[in-house]
């Protein structure tokens, strides 16, 4: 377990009093990556895990926080997403996560009060990712305890349409949670740099991506820790399985290179549905939004290899806990380096 550093109390914030975790680190709810292992290692070294249980199965759901609560005594939350998600699919997989008493939800994209309203109700903390100043402001209203401000350096889905150092200081002068930052983020400095501006802590997902707890492919880890800055493009190439005009970003792959400057402009009705892979006995289709998982067999390359524009400076692999313990004393060393300016 990662020891309590000195900027370990000097960032105690509303963010980690609201979770109560010892760290301002959110691991996002990445939909494939975040299963139980990553969940619970980010949360038993101080941070605060999510599930990332997007259009999962109730079952699933239900094994994977018996997983998070046999590694781990420490909270942690579950991330769904109401939009993108079956509505009898999505009633189940929350009375699941209510039945099982989770700490807190994690909602994204569109702001959807009575999905809020229902988890308040089962004495949920709730946190929505949003990506505008009219969201947030949607996220307080509904009854949100958290609001997690994604800017469009963000990897996997992205809601946000402006750079996160625009975003969030107008985030943070229209409402009054905490707020978590996210997009491009992967070490303390990025941490202390977001917090400048108004964030209480910040939500993490392609640092720990190819941490060996991730549940991602060994190929998609590969990639992260080979990409250099610019390799991402912002898309909605990989459009199949979400509403249309839901923009991705992702490393460079063959499927990108084929349409050239064509990145946008690609409607999921009009998408071939071609398979390239299978996934626990499913398909999966060229251009859906189904990034390569352990379990996941067929053209791991034609998949989308989801990836923040942080991508270029995680370069080697770590466990979860070490990534928080690097990201805490790099985020020491700034805040040293910070102090002694004004001495």
């Amino acid at each position: 377990m990662a020891q309590e550093s000195k900027s370990g109390h000097r960032l105690k914030t509303r963010l980690t009093e609201k979770l109560g975790c010892r760290y301002p680190i959110i691991s996002a709810g990445m939909g494939g990556p975040s299963r139980s292992e990553l969940a619970a290692a980010v949360s038993e070294a101080g941070g605060f895990g999510l599930l990332g249980m997007v259009r999962e199965p109730p079952a699933l759901i239900e094994k994977e926080i018996a997983a998070v609560r046999a590694r781990t005594d420490r909270p942690f939350g579950v991330n769904v997403i109401p939009a993108s998600t079956d509505p009898k699919l999505l009633d189940e997989q929350l009375e699941v996560c209510f039945a099982a008493k989770v700490p807190a939800m994690c909602f994204f994209w569109s702001v959807m009060p009575g999905v809020v309203a229902r988890a308040r109700e089962a004495d949920c903390l709730v946190l929505y990712q949003v990506g505008s100043v009219a969201d947030a402001i949607e996220a307080e209203r509904a009854g949100a305890d958290i609001v997690i401000v994604q800017g469009v350096e963000a990897g996997g889905h992205v809601r946000g349409k402006l750079p996160l150092s625009v975003l969030l200081p107008e985030v943070a002068a229209a409402i009054k949670l905490p707020i978590a930052a996210s997009g491009g983020i992967v070490t303390g400095a990025d941490m202390i740099a977001a917090m400048a501006v108004g964030a209480d802590g910040v939500h993490c997902g392609t640092v720990f991506l190819p941490t060996p707890e991730s549940f991602a492919h060994d190929f998609h880890k590969r990639r992260i820790l080979d990409a250099k800055s610019g390799d991402t493009v912002h898309t909605d190439l990989f459009a199949l399985n979400w509403p249309p005009n839901s923009p991705v970003r992702v490393l460079r792959n063959s499927l990108t290179e084929a349409v050239g400057h064509k990145l946008w402009g690609h409607h999921p009705d009009k998408l071939p549905r071609e398979p390239i892979g299978e996934d626990a006995g499913q398909p999966i289709l060229k251009f859906s939004t189904h990034s390569p998982l352990r379990t996941t067999t067929g053209d791991l390359e034609k998949m989308p290899p989801f990836a923040g524009e942080g991508a270029g400076r995680v370069n080697k692999a770590r466990s979860a806990a070490q990534v928080i313990a690097d990201m805490m004393a790099e985020a020491e060393a700034s805040l040293d380096r910070l102090e002694a300016m004004r001495a």
